[in-house]
């Protein structure tokens, strides 16, 4: 039987003179090995106790730690994206793009309706339905109203700044069917994409930064959707549709941020082998 050091410390307090066994002088050997053992086995469950007593504060100080540096990391995190926001928002009130020219309404100018011709002899005469077409004309050339326009993309533009990813999609989707042609239409388009990207649909925010580059060539939102497109390639392994399209981006915006970024990029994945 082993008796670790506490043990042997207490049995030669015990048998000490003046000591517990001492004045009791009846106990057999047997009796005092058991009550040994039972004061071994004590000593064993205190030191357990105390040392899972220790590994719980240990653990707790850990889940403080690592909680901490969680809020730390969600708080940076939420910062740089209201940064980034915050700052697009800025560029597209300084260049918010070219907003369609207002059409003159058909009661400014009357609809010309061409002058009857001679009637053919026999054939029934002819109605010209110009009420009919002055509607259906007004309909179409009433242009949007600015102050609409500019509401409903910015209630798209506070979900996705909220985090509501989901419902900004839908938002921004009913906004570019609602105003095409708009002054905010290559933004909507481009914050569409950056929805999808940001909850992780590779594919659709793939297609949606495409329309970037093919119905708004001149945008100022061109070089972050192929910059956005080709860290989709390179989430998704096509590593090189990523290497094109990140190289095309530098030679076309050579000194922009995001030929930088696209620079970063291309270093690393010639480090990683790609």
């Amino acid at each position: 039987m082993r008796i670790p050091l506490t043990g042997w410390l207490v049995l030669g307090v015990m048998l000490a003179p003046g000591g517990l066994w001492a004045e009791n002088g009846k106990l057999t050997v047997e009796q005092r090995l058991e009550r040994l053992e039972r004061l071994s086995r004590n000593q064993n469950m205190a030191d357990m106790v105390y040392q899972m007593q220790q590994l719980k504060q240990e653990v707790q100080r850990l889940n403080g730690e690592l909680e901490m540096q969680k809020h730390a990391l969600d708080a940076m995190s939420r910062r740089q994206r209201d940064l980034y926001l915050d700052i697009d928002q800025r560029l597209s009130r300084v260049q918010p793009g070219t907003a369609p020219a207002p059409v003159p309404s058909p009661a400014a100018t009357p609809l010309a309706v061409p002058a009857p011709s001679q009637p053919v002899p026999g054939a029934a005469p002819v109605t010209q339905p110009t009420t009919a077409v002055s509607q259906t004309t007004a309909k179409a050339v009433t242009p949007p109203d600015p102050k609409k326009e500019a509401a409903a993309y910015q209630s798209a533009f506070n979900l996705l700044k909220q985090g509501r990813y989901p419902e900004s999609i839908k938002a921004f989707t009913q906004f570019l069917e609602n105003y095409p042609g708009g002054a905010f239409e290559d933004n909507a388009q481009y914050w569409l994409a950056e929805a999808s990207y940001v909850n992780r649909d590779f594919d659709a925010a793939l297609s949606e930064f495409s329309k970037v580059l093919s119905n708004h060539p001149q945008s100022p939102k061109v070089p972050g959707a192929m910059l956005k497109m080709g860290y989709i390639h390179y989430e998704l392994k096509r590593w090189p549709e990523a290497r094109e399209v990140l190289q095309s981006l530098q030679q076309q915006y050579t000194g922009s941020t995001e030929a930088r970024l696209a620079e970063k990029r291309l270093q690393r994945m010639t480090k990683e082998g790609h």
